[in-house]
């Protein structure tokens, strides 16, 4: 084969690698089939024994600056919810409707350290509810006198997926039948010295707040 006719072939077979990837890439959004996803309404302010608070003294750490918030996700909700006695509950839920690869949600592991935090312990955990275990991460954070425990999970589409590789397994499913699945992530946490004490009570109201919701959005919210 002389060499113009393997330049030839060489051509033909990179023009078709090109149209092979054109005609598999993603184009259907999972997020515009179905219920929109509006985590104000689909989170309640009030369910067993807690009440969201209107001006929170606590502060919830932004994971990102603003310009980054909007590039990476389409809804951010956080809240402070209060129980009886007084104890204090930080939520934060970041929802992306694109999880492909460029739009990938940050994580605590990173977003703590970026405002100055060290992350002194990570623990993979189950997290039991009525109707199932979410698979969590438990971190403890330090600032200064500041310990934040922290419980949280993450997913993409309806599952809850665990480190890079879940997460690229969970995508190629969505890609390989041509769509583009949507995302969140969800993280609770709360100000005391004592991380055990603060995981138990991060259980308790996520335990709370899945019993609270409909079945569609507990799918949604962690994948039960």
């Amino acid at each position: 084969m002389n060499m113009s006719r393997k330049f030839i072939v060489l051509l033909a077979l990179m023009l078709a690698a090109s149209v092979i990837a054109m005609l598999l890439r993603p184009t259907q959004r999972i997020s515009e089939a179905g219920e929109k996803v509006n985590l104000e309404t689909m989170i309640p302010k009030k369910f067993g024994e807690w009440n969201a608070v209107e001006n929170p003294t606590n502060q919830i750490v932004n994971p990102e600056q603003q310009k980054k918030i909007e590039s990476l996700y389409t809804q951010i909700l956080s809240r402070v919810y209060v129980n009886k006695v007084g104890e204090a509950i930080m939520l934060s839920i970041a929802y992306g409707e694109d999880q492909s690869d460029s739009k990938q949600l940050h994580y605590p592991e990173v977003c703590y350290p970026a405002q100055g935090f060290q992350i002194t312990s990570s623990q993979q955990g189950d997290l039991s509810t009525q109707f199932g275990n979410i698979r969590v991460l438990r971190l403890h954070a330090e600032m200064g006198s500041r310990s934040e425990p922290l419980t949280y999970w993450s997913t993409v589409g309806n599952k809850v997926v665990r480190g890079s590789k879940e997460i690229k397994l969970q995508q190629l499913s969505y890609g390989f039948k041509g769509e583009i699945p949507d995302g969140l992530l969800f993280r609770v946490s709360s100000i005391t010295e004592d991380k055990n004490e603060g995981y138990a009570l991060q259980q308790r109201f996520v335990q709370s707040l899945i019993a609270g919701m409909t079945p569609s959005n507990r799918t949604r919210l962690a994948g039960l």
